[in-house]
C-alpha cells in the first residue's frame, strides 16, 4: 500500500436491523465475526459501510433498517483515518429524515459526509454485479466515481434532477396537459451534465481495463477478461454535443414510449470473457471472480484518491467458491489496497489462513462479544 489505512476506532449501533445496542472499541487490524446466518454479522458490516455511502449497502430503505419495534436507528463512529472525526448518523421513522453530525456539528448537506470512511464491501450478492442486470454495474460506476470526484457527484445530482423533469414533461403530454417544448427545455442540462458523466466514466474504464484483466488472471481466470464502457456517446470527442443531438432526434420516440431512453442512465459497464458477455456465458465462479476484481479496483481507486486504503468488509466472501479461487483471492488481498478488515463467516474454520490473526467476535441474536485478548 502506498498510503495509510482507513480505520474505525470505535462503533456504536442502536436499533439498526436486529442490533439493539452494540458498542465496541475496534482493533486496528479489524475483526473476524463468527456466527450462524441471520444472527447479525451482515448487519454489523452494513452499519460500518453506512459511514461510506450514508445508505444501506444492500439498497434497503432507511425505514426498513430500523429495528422492529423501534422508532429510529443511530450510528456513531470514531474515524481515525484518513481523516480524524466522530460521525453520528440518525434516522427517525416519524420525521422520515436522516441527520448527520461531524464532530458534533450538523452537516449542512448530506453530501458533505459522503466517503468519510472509505470502505468496500464484498459479499456473495456481488454475483449480481457481474451476472445481473446493467443497473447494478451503472450503480457501481456511480458510487465509485461520486465518492472520488466532486465534479462527478455534482453532475450526477444535476443530471438526475433534469432527467426527472424531462420525464415528468413527457408524462404530462401523455395526460394531455403538456407540449414538446416542455420536454425540449430539459435537454440542454441533460446533455451538459450527462457529458461530464460519460467523460469521467470513460476515463476511469480506460485507466482500469488493464488492471481488471490482471486481477482476474491473478484470482485464477484463465480466459481473456475485459471491461468496456458501453454508451451511445462513448466514442464522441464531445459527449455533451453528441447527447444534444441524440436527445433531439429521439424526442418524438421518447414521447411515444413515455420516458427518456438516451443518456448515461441507460449506459452500462460491459464485462466479457474471451470476447463474450460474462453475464450470459460465465459460470458462478467466473462471475464471482469478476466481481472481486471490480471490488479490488474500487479499493485501488479510493486509495489513489484519498491516500488511504479503504476499510475492507467481507461477508462470507468465499461461499460457493472452489478452494483454488479462494486461495488465489487471499493471496491477491495480501498485496491489495486493503486497510482495516472486517470478515464475517459462519464458523471459525471458515476463516482463511491469511486472516487468522484477526481478533474474533461471536455474533448471536444481535449480540456481539469480542474474544478476550
Amino acid at each position: 500500500m502506498s498510503g495509510g489505512a482507513s480505520r474505525l476506532a470505535s462503533l456504536e449501533i442502536r436499533d439498526y436491523r436486529n442490533l439493539a445496542h452494540v458498542a465496541l472499541a475496534l482493533p486496528p487490524s479489524g475483526l473476524a465475526l463468527v456466527g450462524d446466518n441471520g444472527q447479525g454479522k451482515t448487519n454489523f458490516l452494513e452499519a460500518i459501510y453506512y459511514f461510506q455511502l450514508l445508505r444501506s449497502a444492500r439498497g434497503t430503505r432507511d425505514a426498513d433498517a430500523v429495528r422492529f419495534g423501534a422508532e429510529a436507528f443511530h450510528l456513531r463512529g470514531e474515524i481515525v483515518a484518513p481523516r480524524a472525526a466522530e460521525v453520528a448518523i440518525g434516522f427517525a421513522r416519524s420525521a422520515k429524515a436522516k441527520r448527520v453530525r461531524i464532530d458534533g456539528v450538523p452537516a449542512s448537506r448530506l453530501s458533505d459526509a459522503l466517503g468519510m470512511l472509505p470502505a468496500v464491501m464484498v459479499s456473495p450478492a456481488d454475483t449480481a454485479l457481474a451476472g445481473g442486470e446493467p443497473s447494478a454495474r451503472r450503480r457501481y460506476l456511480d458510487v465509485v466515481l461520486a465518492l472520488t470526484s466532486r465534479s462527478y457527484l455534482g453532475a450526477l445530482q444535476a443530471y438526475r434532477t433534469s432527467l426527472q423533469h424531462r420525464n415528468a414533461a413527457i408524462r404530462d403530454i401523455g395526460r394531455g396537459r403538456g407540449n414538446e417544448e416542455g420536454v425540449a427545455v430539459w435537454e440542454a442540462p441533460l446533455a451538459q451534465h450527462g457529458g461530464t458523466l460519460i467523460r469521467e466514466r470513460r476515463d476511469w474504464v480506460a485507466q482500469s481495463a488493464g488492471r481488471y484483466r490482471e486481477l482476474c488472471r491473478a484470482i485464477g481466470e484463465t480466459g481473456a477478461s475485459a471491461v468496456r464502457y458501453d454508451s451511445s456517446a462513448a466514442d464522441a470527442s464531445d459527449p455533451s454535443a453528441s447527447l444534444t443531438e441524440l436527445l433531439a432526434s429521439r424526442r418524438a420516440s421518447d414521447i411515444r414510449r413515455g420516458a427518456t431512453h438516451t443518456g448515461p442512465h441507460r449506459d452500462t459497464l460491459a464485462l466479457t470473457l474471451d470476447g463474450r458477455e460474462l453475464r450470459t456465458i460465465g459460470s458462478q465462479g467466473q462471475q464471482r471472480t469478476s466481481a472481486v476484481a471490480l471490488r479490488l479496483l474500487e479499493a485501488e481507486t479510493y486509495e489513489r484518491c484519498t491516500g488511504a486504503a479503504p476499510v475492507f468488509l467481507m461477508d462470507d466472501p468465499f461461499a460457493e467458491l472452489d478452494a483454488r479461487r479462494s486461495a488465489a483471492i487471499v493471496e491477491v488481498l495480501r498485496h491489495a489496497a486493503v486497510g482495516q478488515v472486517f470478515l464475517a463467516v459462519p464458523k471459525a474454520s471458515d476463516i482463511p489462513l491469511g486472516f487468522t490473526a484477526l481478533t474474533r467476535a461471536a455474533v448471536d441474536g444481535g449480540h456481539i462479544t469480542m474474544e478476550a485478548a
